[in-house]
This record gives C-alpha cells, structure tokens and sequence, in this order.
C-alpha cells in the first residue's frame, strides 16, 4: 500500500483529508498533534528547519501531502517568520523529498498565486502566469513556491508533483481574513469592481487532496465550485448593504489609518478587492477527474447558514 505522510496534520484541511485515509500507512506531521485521532501515527515536524529531511529519510513515504502554511497569520507574526513557513519550509520539504526518492509531492498553492491585476482573464485557467502581488506576502510566497516547483518539474522528473491551486475555502467553523469581511454590518465595494469570489467546500477539498495523494493523474489544477459571487451576490444572500467607494478615497483612508493602527489593512488592499482572481475548474472536472460536489453559491449559502447569518 502507499505511505503517505501529511505535513500541517492539524490544520483544518489535514484534519479532514486524515480521517478520509486509511490509518495503517499514514504518517501526520506538525508542530503539535493537536486533535488528531489517537490511531494516527504522528510526528513532530518543524518544517523550518532540519526536521523535514530527518523524518522524511525515516519514514520513507512514497506520497508527501505538504499543507503546511501560513494562510491567516497570528497576531505579531512577522512576514519573515510567514516567509520561513511558507517558502524555506517548502523548499525544505521538496530537498527531502527529492534527496530520499519520494515518488510524488502534492502542494497546496492558492489561486492568490495568480495574483490580484486587472488584465487577469476572467475565468483564469492554469495556463496563466503567476504573478502574486510583491505587496501581499501570502500572493508573494505562493508565487515563489510554484517557481521552486516549476524548475524541479525540470530538473527531478522522477518526483511527480500535484500542484492545487486553491480558491477561497469554506465549510461549518471556518473563519479566517476573508470571512471577517461578512460578518460586517455592511460590505465594503470598490466602486467599477465586481470583487468576485470562487469558493471551495472543505470537504469537497479534502477528497481532492485524497485523490491527489493516491489515484488522481500528476499535474497543476485549480480548485473551486462552479460559477462565482459578485460582491452584489454576497450582500443579497447575507441581507446586508454594500458600501461603495472609489478606490482613490478608499485608498487615502486606508494609508492615514493603517499607519496609526486604526485599521489592520493598508492601502494595497484596495487591489485585493478590486482584481481577484477567478478559478476556471475545467481542468479539475476533465483531466483530473473530480467535480465539486457543491458550487461556490452552495458552499456560501451552507456556511452562512452554519454561521448564522
């Protein structure tokens, strides 16, 4: 049977994919076990430093499912301290993987690895560039991760490599950066700017995970439900009003309030809202063979329900 070890086993995409594979041959990995099962054998794994190299070349996995990230940062965490998880600690995960002849590497990247710009297509598909945002580290690192990838696609081809380019992920109890922005008593809009959203049911993407890690075709895809939500769409299903404003005047608030920690955001994340990118999934559905079972409108309407709103 393949042994597949999991890296970031605690985070809530571990959690789910975890319980969707068989225990016997499966190693989780972490900082912490955190809620793990009991019948899952765990190790302790810093992805920053020399543990991804020790543990890999003991274990002897044939399949790594590196989820290991920093999508919503705590609170003082510095960008370099993001920048050691997400890129050195990939760069250390793909180097063992390579150096003990690990069969495939399955990543999660994101679609942020795309960028926020205004000539992205719409929808985008994985022949885009990526090009995240220098301004956005989580854009940023997701860009430089899928370079790193790319040129060992090159020079290691005997390491497949399954690369997920992930849309907004949602399902019962997830609240991050982005959810924030519902809760509001009225939604922020960038005036000219659908500000879409493609979202992805928790567990439609741990099965997509599963799949990557055990019988799904090598490859690069992106991950999302059906169709998208404007802004507009949103506020109708929350029952909320939107708040329009030009992104100059968004802009200027932002650089006078973020500077004397009023408000967590600077003005660049008027970009953030303005371009995001949109997930084209046919690629997903065709060649890697699954659909998602809820669209991005279903996966909105379950969480907002979950969360009473």
């Amino acid at each position: 049977m393949t042994r597949i070890l999991v890296t970031g086993a605690a985070g809530m995409v571990g959690r789910a994919l975890i319980g969707a594979l068989p225990m016997e041959n499966l190693v989780a990995t972490d900082l912490d076990r955190g809620v793990l099962p009991e019948g899952v054998a765990f190790r302790r794994m810093d992805v920053t430093g020399d543990d991804p190299d020790g543990v890999i070349g003991e274990v002897r996995p044939d399949v790594v499912v590196h989820l290991a990230s920093i999508v919503t940062p705590p609170p003082g965490m510095t960008r370099e301290q993001a920048f050691a998880v997400d890129v050195t600690g990939t760069r250390n995960v793909l180097d063992a993987c390579i150096r003990h002849g690990v069969r495939r590497i399955v990543v999660t990247s994101s679609g942020a690895a795309y960028g926020y710009h205004p000539d992205n297509p719409v929808p985008l598909t994985e022949d885009a560039p990526v090009r995240g945002n220098p301004e956005f580290a989580y854009a940023d690192h997701k860009r430089q991760v899928e370079e790193m990838l790319a040129r060992a696609r090159t020079d290691h081809p005997a390491l497949e490599q399954v690369v997920l380019r992930v849309g907004t992920v949602l399902g019962a109890g997830v609240e991050n950066q982005i959810t924030a922005l519902f809760h509001r008593p009225r939604l922020l809009a960038i005036r000219g700017a659908d500000s879409p959203f493609v979202f992805i049911w928790t567990r439609d993407l741990a099965r997509i995970v599963e799949r990557a890690a055990t019988d799904g075709p090598a490859g690069i895809y992106n991950v999302a439900g059906d169709g998208w939500l404007t802004v507009d769409d949103l506020a109708r299903q929350l029952g909320k009003p939107l708040l329009r404003l030009p992104a100059w005047l968004l802009k200027a608030v932002l650089a006078v309030a973020h500077p004397l920690g009023l408000i967590q955001y600077g003005p660049e994340q008027v970009r953030f809202l303005q371009y995001r990118p949109v997930l084209a999934n046919e690629r997903l559905k065709s060649v890697f063979g699954y659909g998602p079972e809820l669209s991005s409108a279903e996966v909105f309407a379950l969480w907002r329900k979950e969360a009473g709103l």
